[in-house]
């Protein structure tokens, strides 16, 4: 399993260097206001992918950040003895988002 995981990232760096080996030619990007950005298109599909990951990073940082805060809110709860029996449906009343682990 360890040697086909390496041979499918392998196949995914050869695949992205030819890629960006094939797309070496001048893209021009146009901005408002008349300004423009050249550079190989190889480079501008990277910032295009680098933006978009900012952007989406971004975009989950408030969510992220109300969770971890209402977690850091929750009263940690004592651990169990390790000899307490298990019932098959557990009570709890944490918020089910802390239920599922998020």
């Amino acid at each position: 399993m360890k040697y086909l995981l390496w041979l499918l990232k392998a196949a995914i760096f050869f695949t992205l260097f030819a890629f960006a080996l094939n797309n070496q030619h001048d893209a021009t990007v146009y901005f408002f206001f008349g300004t423009s950005w050249r550079a190989p298109l190889v480079l501008v599909v990277l910032a295009a992918f680098a933006g978009g990951l900012v952007v989406g990073a971004l975009g989950m940082l408030p969510g992220w950040w109300k969770h971890r805060s209402a977690a850091a809110q929750l009263p940690s709860a004592p651990m169990p003895a390790a000899a307490a029996p298990m019932s098959a449906t557990p009570t709890t009343d944490l918020p089910a988002v802390r239920q599922h682990g998020l």
